[in-house]
């Protein structure tokens, strides 16, 4: 699993960027399994996402809200549940649920809040001291190099010299890549150096997308909501903080900036030159993942593992790559919502095979751990798309929609209104209800007030926004006030009601102050 590798930088998922062929060896992985055009992630962020992930559960359920929700070693429930059967486990890389690994070895990322350094980075290794900050009990080992090579590096370290030859294994290799600031392998500097990299329309024309709770009334709050590309979000932007020195001391050393560092440059012209510096360094990044994937699966064919060994590649969300002019994930739009997922394992899956049947995040684990040959945990709320793996079709009765949530409201500057909604194949049905889950309001109210870049006490304008997604795959076009869908709106809000109710994500006793919102707003 990556970190924030989104769909649009493949080649298998046909984007405006699948042409520059980002990912040639993943590619020729996903084409010899199954690969997934409808898998989502169910809270766009590292830790929800990694824990729902684990668990097989939804943010409420697990306990994990947010980027400072903790995940005990109790509540790791794939690693305990493959463990029961007989495998070793590892974890290998970026971890960022705080709580100790409940794997049989592990060495992952420290320092920097658990994101680990893309150069020269620290890891805590078993038997070492747990602590993940540097603090008086921390121990660990720094490691010269890029991260990404590294994290390899230490993979195949455990599977030529740790692992027990004579029994099965679960082993994560979770890579730091292609995280901000991206911060590439310096091989890569040239990678892409000349090419003209496609541009989403939406970068400077965002048309119908969104609502007054993303735009504010008469797009008032366009400065503040959502971080940017160009110098729209006068808060955070790239246009001014990818220029910064710092980010390529490693990467680049002679990088130049100083044509773009002038007055006679216009916004457009600093959007795209911003844009192409963007989705490049991105891009080398991910030339890094792929390159270190094909070392992996090399060991692999020579120590045959491969064939009867069951392969996923995923990353922990979506991103967006310019779209509606906007960075990082937590949107529900496709982009940061879409995660890539494909699957080698030529015992029980075709190769060329290709689905559209929903998945989402939560399904992970009970499906790995009947593959592995368990029972799935009944307080698992995924469900296993075992048979989908092995017929690349869907069982009768499998789910037709998907839940999202995101509660980190107006966090770490990217100034994203909390919402949550559901999508099904053809659809998706956004509620911003615009409040933070600790109800500031309240005096006597605690929160971590010194959590970086937030604003939580900004309540936002709540709003509905719908798109149909075979007209519109793009999201260009708002249509909830457009009366020829109140039929399907209808349907929507009613399935989205039966998943709260399922899932254990209603607001009512938990969040009244969220509640109150959403009781007030349903038949808007």
């Amino acid at each position: 699993m990556s970190d924030d590798h989104t769909s649009q930088a493949f080649g298998i998922y046909k984007s405006r960027l699948a042409n520059l062929n980002p990912t040639p060896n993943l590619d020729k992985l996903a084409k010899e399994g199954i690969i997934f055009d409808n898998c989502f992630v169910n809270n766009s962020i590292c830790t929800p996402s990694r824990a729902a992930i684990l668990t097989g559960q939804h943010s409420q359920a697990n306990g994990v809200l947010d980027l400072e929700g903790v995940l005990p070693m109790n509540k790791q429930y794939l690693p305990i549940e493959i463990k029961k059967l007989g495998y070793q486990t590892a974890l290998i890389g970026k971890w960022h649920l705080t709580a100790k690994p409940n794997f049989d070895y592990y060495n992952i990322l420290t320092h920097a809040h658990q994101q680990g350094t893309y150069f020269n980075p620290w890891f805590t290794e078993t038997g070492m001291n747990f602590s993940l900050w540097q603090d008086e009990d921390y121990e660990g080992k720094q490691y010269k190099g890029h991260s990404t090579d590294i994290i390899t590096d230490l993979t195949l370290d455990w599977l030529s010299e740790k692992r027990d030859p004579k029994k099965p294994f679960m082993l994560m290799y979770h890579l730091k890549a292609p995280h901000d600031n991206f911060e590439f392998a310096p091989r890569y500097k040239n990678y892409l150096k000349d090419i003209f990299i496609p541009e989403p329309e939406s970068l400077y024309n965002n048309k119908k997308n969104g609502s007054v709770a993303t735009r504010g009334k008469n797009d008032s709050l366009i400065h503040l909501i959502g971080s940017s590309v160009s110098k729209r979000n006068t808060i955070r932007n790239y246009a001014e903080i990818l220029w910064e020195d710092k980010w390529m001391k490693n990467s680049n050393p002679e990088f130049d900036k100083s044509k773009y560092a002038n007055n006679n440059i216009t916004n457009r012209e600093l959007t795209s030159a911003t844009y192409q510096e963007y989705i490049k360094r991105y891009l080398r990044c991910v030339k890094g993942i792929d390159d270190n994937v094909a070392r992996v699966i090399k060991f692999l064919k020579e120590n045959d593992l491969y064939d009867n060994t069951i392969i996923v590649y995923t990353g922990d969300q979506g991103f967006m790559l310019g779209e509606h002019d906007y960075i990082d994930k937590r949107w529900m739009y496709e982009e940061s919502m879409r995660m890539p997922f494909f699957v080698h394992y030529p015992e029980s899956i075709k190769p060329n095979t290709r689905t559209d049947a929903i998945i989402n995040n939560t399904d992970f684990a009970p499906t790995l751990i009947e593959m592995a040959g368990g029972i799935v945990p009944e307080k698992m709320q995924g469900h296993s798309f075992k048979k989908i793996l092995e017929t690349g079709k869907e069982p009768e009765n499998w789910q037709q929609s998907t839940y999202y949530r995101y509660w980190m409201h107006m966090a770490h500057q990217h100034a994203n209104p909390a919402h949550f909604g559901i999508r099904t194949k053809t659809h998706k049905l956004i509620f911003y209800y615009g409040k933070y889950w600790v109800d500031t309001d309240n005096p006597d109210a605690k929160w971590n007030k010194d959590s970086w870049g937030n604003d939580f006490t900004n309540h936002t304008p709540v709003a509905w926004e719908l798109y149909d997604l075979e007209k519109d795959p793009k999201e260009m076009n708002n249509v909830y006030h457009n009366p020829s869908y109140k039929d399907i709106i209808t349907e929507l809000k009613t399935e989205l009601k039966k998943k709260r109710v399922q899932l254990n994500e209603e607001d009512g006793n938990k969040y009244p102050h969220i509640q109150k919102i959403i009781d007030k707003h349903w038949n808007d």
